[in-house]
């Protein structure tokens, strides 16, 4: 399919919206005629863009790097049935114990502000790489810590390198699928990582019980070790200004000529390049208003998750009486609520976008992916009442564990529609744009849990996530109206970046 069948022109839609830049667009062509040194693609078919590799790349590419979010999702979920054993070998009370869960969330929003700008540097291939290799060494000194602190500090090392999942997944995406196309990268990129949260907890609890904790960071560093060697034959740079900057590279060496590209002079220098891109996160985050308001719903979304899934295990082993490895098992019950949002969702937001890119006369908008918060923002504050007063009554296990799924569903369709949005909007930097919308919701990750068993001590599961529930009606159910509304305004009040 050629690159240039989805350079789609913006109008109609909710307000005035601003046409989406991409770089093959027909002005890059002639501008490219007029200076023989400019370096563009060759036609709107060029075999080297990423739109129109094969599928079978496109679809390995994605499916790898959909490997690497499973690491990084277990390596949080497979933790929490142990806390236990580990809290008894380093000598830890409750509160310490639940940092090591929640400061490797805390890393996610300080990773992604370094590596994504250095993936719109040097390439989203070598960045993903070497991230993968720095986990691997710190993950594996955490099976080794024998005090807190060393355990602390490989938690927050790793929980960098992992992060690499959330710097590099979407830029990814967004090289590789057309805008039509991105409901169904959604599902296949995020089918195996939302597996984490259910295979992560049976396996952890397995593991610690038979052959001990430490060997739950070993695990994972040999899978993703493995990962690591497919990437070297597999991964493809995948950014388009990066292609371009080496073909032009190529040029300036075998002729001597001084070719550049759109993004790159002749006579940019590296260290110029890198301090740009390495402010570009945080100076996205300070001048887009639009940027900040995705900022805050995903932050009060992930606030939400992670308060409740760090109390989880904890519910089925001291209220239900259940092992460390029947607590795991409850875990499915989150994935299933979040496969059927991937899956359905991302379907439904393909089929969503096409109707309405033909309804507004085959113009587009990033807003287009906003009617699909409807049904999550009805789901998350359902699946909270739903859980939170059935495990107060101690209800049959299967109805809290319903609640917990619809919370699931509720949850990943929200996320989706969002990270679809930041794609659309910001196109020319998405990786920065990504990391700057994530930073919040990764803070409140980390610190949400940490109030989680004072808060259900005070006020009980019901009391507890009805507050929750309450508080999301009054942030969440305004948020895709005024994103419909005022989202092209807010994009419209943003800086230009570069």
């Amino acid at each position: 399919m050629a690159a240039q069948e989805e350079i789609e022109k913006s109008s109609a839609g909710p307000g005035s919206v601003e046409p989406v830049p991409d770089s093959t667009n027909d002005a890059d062509s002639k501008k490219g005629e007029e200076d023989p040194y400019l370096v563009t693609w060759n036609g709107s078919d060029d075999p080297e863009h990423p739109y129109n590799w094969p599928f079978f790349r496109k679809w390995a590419i994605t499916i790898l790097l959909s490997n690497g979010g499973l690491v990084t999702l277990m390596s949080g979920a497979m933790l929490a049935p142990a806390l236990e054993s580990i809290s008894a070998d380093l000598g830890t009370g409750e509160e310490e114990t639940q940092i090591f869960l929640s400061i490797f969330v805390l890393a996610f929003a300080f990773g992604p502000m370094v590596l994504s700008p250095l993936a719109e540097v040097f390439g989203r291939r070598p960045v993903w790489i070497l991230s993968s290799c720095f986990y691997i060494l710190w993950n594996t000194v955490a099976g080794f810590s024998r005090s807190p602190g060393l355990m602390i500090a490989s938690r927050i090392l790793s929980g960098i390198g992992a992060s690499a999942e959330f710097a590099i997944t979407n830029p990814v995406l967004s090289d590789c699928w057309i805008p039509s196309q991105r409901g169904v990268s959604f599902t296949i990129s995020t089918f195996i990582p939302l597996l984490g949260p259910a295979i992560g907890p049976i396996i952890g609890g397995a593991v610690s019980q038979s052959i001990g904790w430490r060997w739950t960071f070993w695990i994972l560093s040999i899978y993703d070790g493995l990962l690591v060697l497919i990437a070297l034959f597999l991964f493809r740079e995948t950014y388009e200004v990066i292609i371009l900057n080496r073909r032009a590279a190529k040029l300036r060496k075998s002729t001597g000529n001084p070719y550049y590209t759109k993004s790159q002079g002749a006579s940019d220098t590296l260290g110029s390049r890198v301090g740009g891109a390495l402010t570009r996160p945080i100076r996205l985050l300070l001048t887009q208003p639009m940027l900040q308001l995705v900022g805050f719903f995903l932050a009060y979304n992930f606030g939400i998750l992670y308060l409740v899934l760090s109390t989880f295990a904890t519910l089925w082993i001291e209220r239900y009486g259940q092992t460390q490895t029947q607590s795991g098992l409850n875990y499915i019950a989150l994935v299933i609520g979040y496969t059927i949002a991937a899956q359905v969702g991302g379907r439904l937001m393909d089929r969503l976008w096409a109707y309405l890119k033909a309804k507004a006369g085959n113009n587009t908008a990033p807003e287009y992916r906003v009617p699909l918060m409807i049904p999550g923002a009805i789901l998350i504050p359902l699946g909270l009442f739903i859980y939170g007063w059935t495990a107060e009554r101690h209800t049959h296990w299967i109805v809290p564990d319903v609640g917990i799924a619809i919370l699931g569903c509720g949850i990943i369709n929200n996320t989706q529609s969002l990270q679809a949005y930041v794609m659309d909007a910001y196109r020319e930097y998405v990786a920065s744009a990504s990391a700057a919308s994530q930073f919040l919701r990764s803070i409140t990750g980390f610190a949400f849990p940490i109030f989680a068993p004072a808060m259900y001590q005070a006020l009980g599961y019901g009391w507890g996530n009805s507050v929750l529930a309450l508080t999301f009606v009054v942030i969440g159910w305004p948020a895709p109206f005024l994103l419909w509304r005022y989202g092209a305004t807010l994009r419209a009040m943003g800086k230009a970046q570069r």
